[in-house]
């Protein structure tokens, strides 16, 4: 019978089989079930493993988390907006139930996608359609493929296992921090896509969605950009955190919109070397142990504000990542292989919606677009074309214009006053976070560090309501809203978490003898 063993420190220049060999001397096969390192001040760097371990003779068979067929046909077929990791989760569990189903996508393929955004970081020149926010993988295509979340959900096990199906690292099940890389996701969605095509869902890309048809107060279909209508009863809603366009429709359709606190900053860049060396000390060049990360928080205990490290990418670049000609936005992604010379991560603050916006509930997304644009026109004025704007850390800080160096961006940087484009209550507070870091991680405020904005598509400003229990639109029925752009998820792994989850409540209501288990490992 197999045991579990919780908690096992290795030290990095000591062997996991070695020890477990010492600790179990006639032990089967073994499965790691968590690794993290610990990299604290009291002791040298450690390997911290959860283990399953089999006994002689024995085998651990590898959890399958198989999806029961319905075992009927279902006369409607739900529509999906938009393929992102909500919408091809939502796709797949769909399909793996059984259930045809319409994905709808306003952008290419990925590999038109990625011809586009190569063209918009080289020369400036945006494609509307295919960018880092839109086209087939959505956002998350482009965002490191980080799969770091802070939801528990049942859900977890299943999504990593099929995104291993897919061609991700084995590795991604069992480490703390886990990561696909955005050269291996790339390459991860079209088998994917391949999978859903060859299961029932039909997919059409470059036809995006502009209207949402109705009944009264009933989804009945959807009508795009071609003049085709696609009728459904089940509609759901997976834009994510860009879709502007598609937020305003609804405000206009009367469907149950509320204004949404979220976070907006800047994004720091730093070489890895420094990072490695504040964080693993002596052991900063020690091969097992690669690029450093970190996580930093500030509070104002006074006014309840935050200002916290986001989405960092060690050996990572800083990608622009606008979705309108006339605004300038700035994300992170990092490689598999985390090579890059540089590390960076936003940092962001609280932006607490009934405080800056009051009952105005798109006023979230107006505030966001100014600051892009604003973005745009400093860039502008200061002589540049597509390049990031950019200060030095120092220059932030003391409020000065400074030089900016080559970083990593492949659109380049241009100098421009960071601390002046920013409504002065955010720099504020950015200064005050920025000194907190270096208190926890002395040598933070390096002369090297460089700022970029605007890091403004953390999360969507607008929440769509929804019913808790059945997960539809609480004005409109049929109509679902899911992942981040409509509120409800922060990240890859979360997003696709809610895709399944609203797939299992449309499938329990075409098949309402359907038993929807909680996503868990069947034999």
């Amino acid at each position: 019978m197999s045991r579990i063993i919780q908690n096992l420190e290795i030290g990095i220049d000591e062997d996991l089989e070695e020890r477990l060999q010492w600790m179990v001397p006639e032990h089967g096969p073994y499965r790691i079930l968590r690794q993290s390192v610990d990299a604290r001040r009291r002791h040298s760097p450690k390997f911290v493993y959860s283990l399953e371990v089999a006994g002689k003779g024995e085998i651990l068979p590898e959890p399958e988390y198989l999806v029961e067929k319905v075992n009927q046909k279902v006369s409607n077929r739900p529509i999906i907006i938009g393929s992102g990791p909500a919408g091809l989760f939502a796709a797949l569990r769909l399909v793996e139930r059984g259930i045809p189903c319409l994905l709808l996508e306003r952008g290419s393929q990925s590999e038109e996608r990625i011809r586009g955004i190569n063209r918009f970081w080289r020369y400036g020149e945006l494609d509307r359609r295919n960018n880092v926010c839109f086209g087939e993988g959505g956002a998350g295509l482009y965002s490191d493929g980080k799969l770091i979340t802070r939801i528990k959900s049942p859900y977890i096990p299943y999504v990593l296992h099929r995104l291993v199906k897919f061609g991700a690292p084995k590795e991604i099940q069992y480490l703390s921090n886990p990561h696909v890389g955005s050269d291996k996701i790339r390459r991860l969605i079209p088998q994917l896509r391949n999978f859903l095509l060859a299961n029932g869902c039909e997919i059409k890309f470059n036809e995006q969605v502009t209207e949402l048809l109705t009944e009264g107060k009933q989804i009945t279909g959807v009508k795009t950009e071609k003049g085709f209508e696609y009728q459904s009863s089940q509609v759901i809603l997976a834009t994510g955190h860009s879709s502007t366009d598609m937020l305003t429709h609804l405000s206009e359709l009367g469907v149950f919109l509320e204004g949404k606190s979220f976070a907006m900053g800047l994004r720091i860049e730093h070489s890895q070397q420094e990072i490695n060396q504040i964080q693993f000390r002596e052991f900063a060049s020690h091969p097992k142990l690669g690029s450093a990360n970190y996580r930093l928080t500030y509070h104002d205990e006074k006014t309840k504000t935050g200002v916290y490290s986001f989405c960092m990418c060690p050996g990572g670049y800083v990608l622009s990542s606008g979705t309108e000609p006339d605004g300038l936005v700035c994300n992170g992604m990092s490689n598999f292989n985390r090579n890059s010379p540089f590390a960076n991560s936003a940092i962001v603050i609280t932006i607490d919606h009934d405080l800056n916006f009051g009952k105005k509930t798109l006023g979230g997304l107006e505030f966001r677009r100014e600051l892009e644009q604003r973005a745009f026109l400093a860039v502008q004025k200061a002589g540049g074309t597509k390049e990031l704007p950019a200060q030095s850390l120092q220059a932030f800080i003391a409020g000065k214009t400074g030089t900016v160096r080559r970083g990593s961006s492949p659109s380049g940087e241009k100098a421009v006053r960071l601390d002046d484009l920013l409504p002065k209550f955010m720099t504020q507070y950015f200064q005050q976070g920025l000194k907190s870091f270096e208190n926890k991680m002395p040598g933070f405020i390096s002369s090297t560090a460089q700022l970029y904005g605007i890091e403004s598509r953390t999360s969507c400003p607008v929440r769509v309501t929804r019913d808790e229990n059945t997960l539809e639109s609480v004005s409109h029925f049929g109509l679902y809203p899911c992942g981040e752009g409509a509120g409800y998820a922060g990240g890859i792994t979360s997003a696709a978490c809610d895709g399944i989850r609203v797939a299992e409540k449309i499938a329990k209501v075409l098949v309402p003898s359907l038993d929807v288990l909680e996503s868990g490992p069947l034999s």
